[in-house]
């Protein structure tokens, strides 16, 4: 198996039932993790990634399955997916766990183990969930280590009906609390975990060593859920009282004492990705940064991409997931290209979600088997194609990352304040990154005085497009380069010298 990450690594979430479920139409027969065709492998291998997110793995509850096929909230959602949407076609929800085993149906563990030594084969790793504030409310746990969730009482349940369940285990019913996140309703489909059991620690501890032996990393949802100060916020007293130590201080490391090279990635809100980081992840959503390209200016994405290297360097950065929106209809055809040319060729991992590279517009629930057909974008497309090939150069996993101050280029033109700009740099390889992040034509100018280019003439090679442009080192090294882009254009620049 694969040992050590690259640096900045490109990751691809795949939502593996649907996946699944459409490979076994297009194919006519059952596919299963252990039958997928070698064409649907080659195909991913022909992108360049790093690892292979394989999204909901896990066994579905039956409870589960029931709560979200009744569930009024989800109806509206499977039906703006899925226009001829019956209840067969809900799989249930993939953070609803009923236990950490592969679900019989996509082929079980053996199977599982198949396709990730035909990824390791290609140079892919492969990354399943893990979800440490909540599992199914028929998981076995319930019966046989009542302590590992915070209970209700009868007053709860009465006043709270959408918040605690009455649970019948093998002793007496127990009433227990559904799984939260303190700022929206609970998740009617789950049991919450008591991050402050010791017992339930431990239970985490081993339940991530049998993933880990499966597995060359996690993505573990909501991960801040679980640190000592949301956790006591989120449960008060019915939590008990806070243990000395971090939920990941005392689960990562004897994982990785196993497992040296198990990459833990975050799920993480609330500007808790640099506590997250201290607390042992390798890599945490960079949500806030998502929000930015969505909601506000320049000014302020660039400001997110002042703070410190050594921080930046563990972020994940993204324009869509199974979460949010995709990028498509949420930033619009032409800011999403922009904004992925952003995310891919910054410090830190990206995450490339399933049918964002064919421009697809329909977000699929999660708790959907299939999705509906949609007709790729072969522009959109070849915009990947091109962005991928150059995001995977080792200049952007290797290199020297600079931000750069973008100036006017001339007097009264204010528009360069509507411009992203950055270098990369690896021995002779050089690279400019210049984003317009804005729906207007821009013009400005990049200063590059310690980018080593006077003295020589540069072709400046646009890797997007394939245009070329010859210039003078010397003026490139006092004046800057200027710049002239349409809206949302980028120019993605390799330096390539040229004889004299």
């Amino acid at each position: 198996m694969i040992t050590s990450w690259r640096t900045n690594p490109l990751i691809y979430e795949i939502n593996t039932w649907s996946w699944l479920y459409g490979l076994s139409q297009q194919h006519g027969q059952p596919v299963t993790l252990g039958t997928v065709p070698e064409a649907a492998l080659e195909a991913l291998t022909g992108w360049g990634f790093d690892a292979i997110w394989l999204m909901g793995v896990w066994e579905r509850s039956p409870r589960g399955r029931e709560i979200a096929r009744a569930h009024p909230g989800l109806q509206g959602e499977y039906r703006d997916a899925l226009r001829d949407f019956t209840p067969e076609d809900v799989s249930g929800s993939p953070y609803s766990i009923h236990r950490y085993e592969v679900d019989p149906q996509l082929g079980g563990r053996d199977e599982l183990a198949a396709l990730r030594r035909r990824l390791a084969e290609r140079g892919l790793r492969l990354i399943l969930d893990y979800v440490p504030n909540h599992v199914a409310q028929d998981h076995p746990w319930l019966d046989t280590n009542p302590e590992f969730f915070v209970h209700g009482t009868g007053q709860d349940l009465a006043a709270r009906p959408d918040h605690f369940f009455r649970y019948p285990t093998a002793r007496h019913q127990i009433i227990f609390a559904n799984g939260r996140d303190p700022y929206f309703p609970a998740w009617t489909d789950t049991a919450q975990i008591n991050a402050f059991s010791p017992q339930m620690r431990q239970q985490a501890v081993e339940t991530l060593r049998d993933i880990a032996a499966q597995c060359d990393g996690v993505r573990c949802d909501m991960a801040m859920l679980v640190t000592n100060r949301v956790f006591a916020q989120t449960w008060g007293e019915r939590a008990g009282v806070p243990p000395s130590t971090e939920f990941w201080h005392d689960v990562i490391p004897p994982v990785r004492a196993q497992h040296p090279h198990f990459l833990f990635m975050a799920e993480v809100y609330w500007d808790m990705e640099w506590e997250l980081q201290q607390q042992g992840f390798d890599y945490t959503y960079d949500k806030r940064l998502y929000d930015r390209l969505l909601h506000d200016s320049v000014e302020a994405i660039t400001l997110h991409l002042h703070a410190d290297r050594a921080y930046q360097d563990h972020l994940i950065r993204f324009v869509e997931n199974h979460d949010e929106g995709r990028a498509a209809r949420a930033l619009g055809p032409d800011r999403a290209r922009a904004g992925a040319a952003l995310v891919a060729t910054l410090p830190g991992g990206t995450l490339i979600h399933e049918g964002q590279m064919q421009g697809h517009r329909v977000k699929l629930p999660v708790q959907l088997r299939r999705r509906p057909p949609e007709p790729d974008q072969p522009d959109v497309e070849a915009f990947y194609r091109c962005l991928l090939a150059e995001a995977n150069h080792p200049v952007y996993h290797e290199g020297v990352w600079r931000l750069r101050e973008p100036v006017a280029a001339w007097d009264d033109n204010p528009t360069f304040v509507h411009l992203i700009a950055y270098t990369w740099q690896h021995g002779d390889e050089r690279r400019l990154v210049v984003i317009n992040y804005s729906d207007q034509a821009v013009q400005g100018t990049i200063p590059l005085p310690d980018f080593g280019l006077a003295g020589r003439v540069w072709m400046l090679h646009d890797a997007l497009d394939d245009a070329r442009y010859e210039r003078d080192g010397d003026l490139l090294d006092r004046r800057g380069l200027y710049v002239d882009l349409a809206p949302w254009q980028v120019h993605l620049f390799r330096f390539e010298p040229q004889l004299n």
